[in-house]
């Protein structure tokens, strides 16, 4: 229970309320700190003096690395996101009234990243080194109770990058609360809530309900009255127990049994919470009170049936999640935690895996609320370190403390299924060190919490284990264990080694993409385009890095497997930090595995995992974009759905109907797939459908449809029937020139999260518009910018950002009024009023080209005059992954353009081409010219190809006067390896 600050002293020092009533405990202590940065480097140095001009006022949470600039240097690495770490200060100055003289104070921290130590009035007090687990320390000897001497509190924080292979953050990043109790109190973390035997007794009509509780008497021996009492969701008290305890200086431990009847169960669909609240009284004195929420459930894992909640089975539908909330950070907000969690339950998550360190109570308590379990996760690493100033410094002395820590700190959680003692631990593959460690922290965890099997998340088992190695002693000892990016093959293998431990996918797909990008759809992996502004990855589910496997393939490795519990999809969100595939390519600093970007918005494989994981009839058209495309281009365009049926129309004329079979799994479960050779698993060598992965049943297939549509403007539209009527529709249309911005709001109770639109005179949003956005906020904050452009160095607190492929998102703390405007466009308001902002200026790049292949062949090296070597390519190369082959197709055709300041006439073009073993001439060239509004083409060009490699190819045509030229050019072998394409100089004249 929260109580706030009363006021200020005459010496303006902030005095913290003492508990309003007997029994409440805790004081709400986010607000009224001092921040000061010292360095970027993390190199240790002294607090600064009080008077420092580096001191600024914050309240916490508080993230300081999101509000710095993404930067390139030695002291960020592209896996943290290029932002910096370092060393802060915080202090916090206030006064204690009399009335918690005689009190047990402390405080509690969530979470403080990293390497903290906290000092209290002048003297050292503690630290703790790992930034994900809360700790609790004593200020009772030390702290000033008479009402006007200052008390001050110092928190040193430590973050040397890199620390993490992801985004951290920096700082007090989770809440912070001052503890008062009496000497005779209960336990931090005193109780613990079951319900034992339950799958029994609800046959019955009732559940047990076991409350342990430990409590302590500071002051000596102590006769003490314990109450134990259930409410439920709606506060009414429903059963009650109590009894005489005697306490003493040594915590002990109490248990009551209380019977709940005709309980409401906790379960993904029906989240129902109960309470328990537990009151300690002296002399018939109320001395401390808690309250505890927990749930009502049981649940199974069985090694060949799967996972099942209050006896109806269920696939783990899960995903994994970091910690950070885009621009926010790593700084907790519950209003953000429920936004990023109710979007994954609309997708049909059911699961959350707290990759890889425990989460924040925020999250436990979004996940409880929604109807998300959770595998509670606690290291990415053990002794052995994976990146320089990473936790693997501490783990031997701290890991017995802090995944104890983990255990009590989600104990009551109905959420909660899976206790994770690691992730893809390099230790795990030693006898001597990974076996005792495993051995330890499993009894670690069975100490604190008896009740939930206990896991790992690995990418060690691939192959199955040899008897007595490492991982096969380490599997022996868990309950069960998660498998990252495993194909299907080792998947059965594996089960038939260790048919009594369950087995489920930790880590599953890891497809990059961008929203809005697209692709070679005809080809199962594609390259990654490094042209600088347009690095991306295709979202037709085939950017596949070495150990990765496309989301269909998880999708349908899972669901053909019952005793498989299920899978966590890397990633739900994309996050800050691990850009691949573009490593150490800056500015990209953002991952590209979500399945919704930073701001979350959906990509299109939230849209493939909807269709098989929610029942809610939807249908969704791929690629998202029915601008940006050649009139009689010819389009593949796919359609995810659950319904068995879609018919496609282009401006009202059918394009033809697809259809789904109608499928059973081995063992009786019904699924929609199409039936084809997919060619998606070069490790099927047999039965119908070789190099394709084949279901047990022996069906192969698609879980999209298909079509080929000659682009046409205005309006596609997708159809979905179950038994012959519609259940669902999408519809794309073509955008014109941006003309304005439309805002949407998501409102939370304290954070609300606004969208802001590029869109054209009819409302169509502009698939491809950049504006550059200003957001005006009055009443409340500006908090927080973002796009969820994987390649930007933009600060996130800036009060503008681009539009990436026509969206922004704005984060406003309170009072919701915001006004965005943008040169040229009709301004968006909430609260406020429309207008015309002035005309638009864009800058000019020198040169520009839709893919290049490698980060050494870029447009600008078109320019760089010399016509020998190198120069642009689009050229790439795909290296082979555990189910596909290498793989290097030319494009049927790219893009080039060279661009000026100023108009300059031009009627000739001279292009460099390379040809050898992997490039040839193009087959054709076409020149258009930039009028202001549009590419429009040249008149009357004449092509004199060169005569050798690097020799001027000459396009000579009627004069323009224009800033920038564009050769749009088809591949002589498309599809192949031999029809890529390199100019290393173009020249205009």
């Amino acid at each position: 229970m929260a109580t706030v600050l009363l006021g200020l002293t005459t010496a303006g020092t902030p005095v913290v309320a003492a508990p309003a009533q007997a029994g409440e405990r805790t004081v709400d202590f986010d607000h009224g700190w001092r921040f000061a940065l010292v360095n970027t480097t993390g190199a240790d140095a002294p607090e600064p003096a009080a008077a420092d001009s580096s001191w600024r006022s914050v309240d916490l949470p508080h993230d300081w690395s999101i509000g710095l600039d993404p930067t390139a240097g030695p002291n960020t690495t592209a896996g943290t996101g290029y932002l910096p770490g370092g060393l802060g200060w915080y202090r916090k100055t206030f006064t204690l009234p009399r009335s918690m003289t005689g009190k047990k104070l402390s405080i509690e921290f969530d979470g403080v990243y990293m390497d903290s130590s906290v000092y209290f009035n002048g003297k050292p007090i503690g630290t703790h080194a790992y930034g994900y687990t809360g700790f609790n320390l004593d200020l009772t000897a030390l702290a000033h109770t008479d009402g006007h001497t200052p008390n001050v509190l110092d928190v040193k924080v430590r973050n040397q990058v890199p620390s993490s292979r992801w985004y951290s953050g920096s700082g007090i990043y989770r809440d912070v609360h001052l503890v008062a109790t009496d000497p005779v109190h209960i336990a931090r973390h005193g109780t613990f809530v079951t319900t034992p035997n339950l799958a029994g007794t609800i046959k019955s009509g009732y559940a047990t309900v076991h409350v342990d509780t430990t409590a302590v008497s500071e002051s000596g021996d102590n006769p003490a009255q314990l109450a134990v009492t259930v409410r439920d969701a709606a506060g009414r008290p429903v059963t009650s127990r109590s009894s005489d305890v005697r306490l003493g200086r040594n915590a002990a431990t109490t248990g009551l049994d209380l019977r709940l009847d005709h309980p409401n169960l906790w379960s993904t669909d029906t989240p129902y919470l109960y309470t328990v609240d537990t009151t300690l009284s002296v002399g018939g004195r109320l001395v401390d009170q808690t309250s505890t929420t927990f749930g009502v459930r049981w649940f199974t894992f069985d090694a060949d049936q799967g996972f099942s909640l209050n006896g109806t089975a269920m696939k783990l539908h899960g995903v994994d999640m970091h910690h950070d909330l885009g621009a926010l950070g790593s700084a907790i907000d519950l209003d953000a935690v429920r936004r990023q969690m109710r979007i994954m339950k609309s997708m049909g998550v059911n699961a959350l895996r707290t990759s890889h360190n425990p989460p924040s109570p925020q999250m436990l308590q979004v996940c409880e609320e929604l109807g998300i379990v959770v595998m509670d996760e606690a290291f990415d690493t053990w002794r052995t370190p994976k990146v320089r100033y990473d936790y693997g410094r501490f783990f031997d002395a701290d890991s017995d403390a802090d995944v104890t820590e983990m255990v009590n700190a989600a104990k009551n959680s109905p959420a909660v299924v899976m206790w994770s003692i690691g992730n893809e631990i390099p230790d795990s593959t030693s006898v001597t060190i990974g076996v005792p460690i495993a051995k330890r922290l499993i009894a670690d965890v069975r100490a604190a919490d008896p009740t939930r099997p206990i896991v790992m998340g690995s990418d060690k088992y691939r192959s199955v284990p040899a008897n007595g190695s490492a991982q096969d002693q380490i599997l022996r000892m868990l309950d069960g264990l998660g498998l990252n990016y495993n194909t299907a093959a080792s998947v059965d293998a594996l089960h038939a080694k260790y048919p009594t431990k369950f087995l489920f996918e930790s880590e599953s797909s890891s497809e990059t993409s961008t929203r809005g990008a697209y692709d070679s759809p005809d080809q199962l992996n594609s390259g990654e385009n490094y042209t600088p502004g347009r690095r991306t990855a295709s979202s037709y589910d085939n950017n596949l890095a070495s150990w990765t496997m496309s989301g269909q393939y998880s999708l349908k490795k899972d669901r053909d497997r019952r005793f498989f519990v299920g899978q966590f999809l890397w990633s739900g969100f994309d996050y800050i930090g691990e850009p691949t595939p573009y490593d150490d390519v800056f500015p990209v600093k953002s991952s590209f595995f979500g399945a919704v970007d930073t701001a979350g918005l959906p990509k299109d494989q939230y849209y493939l995992f909807r269709s098989q994981w929610s029942a809610d009839p939807m249908v969704h058209l791929v690629p998202m974009n029915w601008t940006d495309h050649r009139p009689g281009e010819p389009v593949t365009v796919w359609a995810y759905s659950n319904a068995d049926t879609v018919e496609l129309f282009l401006n009202g004329k059918s394009l033809g109907v697809r259809k789904f079979d109608q499928k059973t799994t081995a063992d009786g479960r019904k699924y929609l797939e199409t039936t084809e050779a997919t060619g998606d698993d070069k490790t099927v060598t047999g039965g119908p459908y070789p190099g394709s992965y084949t279901s047990p049943n022996g069906s192969a297939g698609k879980l999209n449809l298909t079509w080929t549509a000659p682009f046409a403007p205005g309006r596609l539209v997708a159809v979905a029937k179950r038994g012959g009527v519609e259940v669902a529709r999408d519809e794309l249309r073509t955008a014109g020139a941006p003309a304005a911005i439309r805002l949407s709001a998501d409102r939370g109770s304290s954070l609300s999260f606004v969208t802001a639109e590029v869109v054209d005179a009819n409302g169509v949003t502009v698939p491809d518009a950049d504006n550059e956005l200003t957001f005006h906020a009055s009443g409340g904050r500006l908090v927080g910018l973002d796009n969820g452009q994987q390649e930007s160095a933009e600060n996130y607190q800036s009060s503008s950002r681009a539009a990436f492929n026509g969206k922004a998102l704005a984060m406003i703390r309170g009072p919701l009024s915001l006004t965005v405007t943008s040169p040229g466009l009709l301004s968006g308001s909430l609260n406020g009023n429309p207008s015309i902002a002035g005309p638009a200026v864009k800058a000019s790049p020198g040169a520009d080209a839709s893919f290049s292949g490698a980060p050494n062949t870029l447009p600008a090296a078109m320019l760089d005059g010399v016509t020998t070597s190198g120069g642009w390519s689009n050229y790439y190369s795909k290296a082979a992954t555990a189910l596909l082959p290498a793989v290097s197709k030319a494009h049927a055709s790219d893009w080039v353009s060279e661009s000026w300041p100023t108009t300059r006439r031009v009627d000739e073009l001279g292009a460099y081409f390379t040809v050898d073993a992997v490039h040839s001439l193009p087959a054709s060239i076409q020149v258009s010219w930039w009028d202001g509004r549009a590419f429009v083409p040249v008149t009357n060009p004449k092509i004199t190809w060169a005569a050798g490699s690097d020799q001027p190819t000459r396009v000579a045509f009627d004069p323009v006067s224009t800033t920038k030229i564009r050769l749009d050019l088809s591949s002589s072998h498309p599809g192949a390896g031999n029809g890529f394409l390199q100019i290393a100089e173009l020249t205009a004249g």
